[in-house]
């Protein structure tokens, strides 16, 4: 597997991402939180991490749900992936939202994302006037009809 070197700064008590295999494609991301942060069922909440890192060009890091809080508790990250950007420096917060019907309590020092590197091209932009013809046109969802 290809390692890129990613440079990482945390806050006092904060953890530094880890793999839970020698195979696993997201580095856990855990909480750093004073005191437990409750989510109510249907809430959202900004969990901070301490973490700050400094990517290289041409990559991204992505923020993704651990499967296990989504599949027991119906957590998951809001807006996911997220995404940090290689020029961004300030702390990774986790937008989490709690889709289950109890609430959730995110404690200090608990795994609660994922963090996967992945390259990034920018797309190079031209204006033109027509669209090349493809079989599927301009079809919206669920147009072909099948599942």
């Amino acid at each position: 597997m290809k390692k890129v070197r990613v440079g990482v700064m945390k806050s006092p008590g904060a953890g530094i991402p880890s793999y839970g295999s020698s195979g696993a494609a997201g580095a856990d991301v855990r909480a750093l939180v004073e005191e437990p942060v409750s989510i109510l069922s249907g809430e959202t909440a900004l969990i901070p991490t301490g973490l700050f890192f400094e990517i290289p060009d041409g990559y991204e890091i992505q923020v993704r749900p651990r499967s296990g809080i989504a599949l027991k508790h119906g957590v998951t990250v809001l807006n996911a992936p997220g995404t940090i950007d290689s020029d961004y420096r300030g702390e990774l917060k986790i937008v989490l939202i709690n889709h289950g019907s109890r609430p959730f309590v995110v404690e200090n020092g608990m795994r609660i994302a994922q963090i996967v590197l992945a390259p990034v091209m920018q797309i190079e932009f031209k204006e033109v006037e027509t669209l090349g013809i493809s079989e599927r046109g301009d079809g919206g969802f669920g147009h072909t009809g099948h599942f």
